[in-house]
């Protein structure tokens, strides 16, 4: 039969598919010591930067937060729980970033830390003509009373994975 090796090619797409490349290419960070806090990665739209610490305990190895990046920051995109949101390319989320941190005590180990990115259904806002996007709030409070409802806004959605075998011995105590 002829069919059968491209019946192959087709059944490998979905495993493929759902495998996306991440748009910002990166080599895996530095390792980081146990209870050394860290920043993973900024979202300035959001105004959030997301930090990690290994904890060094068996049942919680990693743990990761969001932090506020300023208290005056006007955040121009949604930041999320992608646990809670389930995204994928097939529901018009791009995975955006793909951080991956090794474990200075436990080589084998390493936390991962998926940001997707949804964007406005708009196009986001036009760049002026020195390439940065600038927005005045009269301008889009003016905008979003003729319209009658605020334009809609980019999201981006976080998930944290630990991967890897566990050490039995921290590394150094051999």
């Amino acid at each position: 039969m002829r069919l059968t090796p491209l019946l192959f090619a087709f059944a490998a797409l979905p495993v493929l598919a759902a495998d996306p490349k991440p748009e910002i290419g990166r080599a895996a960070a530095a390792a980081q010591a146990v209870g050394a806090a860290h920043t993973l990665r900024t979202i300035p739209e959001a105004c959030a930067r997301i930090e990690g610490v290994f904890t060094g305990r068996a049942a919680d190895p990693y743990e990761f937060s969001v932090v506020r990046t300023s208290p005056r920051c006007q955040a121009r995109a949604v930041l999320a729980d992608a646990v809670r949101i389930k995204p994928s390319p097939a529901t018009g989320w791009i995975l955006n970033d793909l951080v991956r941190v090794p474990s200075a005590a436990c080589p084998s180990r390493e936390a991962v830390v998926e940001v997707w990115r949804k964007p406005a259904a708009n196009g986001g806002p036009e760049l002026d003509t020195q390439g940065a996007v600038r927005v005045y709030l009269d301008d889009q409070t003016q905008r979003a009373a003729s319209v009658g409802k605020r334009s809609a806004i980019a999201k981006f959605a976080v998930a944290m994975s630990v991967q890897g075998e566990p050490c039995d011995q921290p590394v150094g105590s051999r």
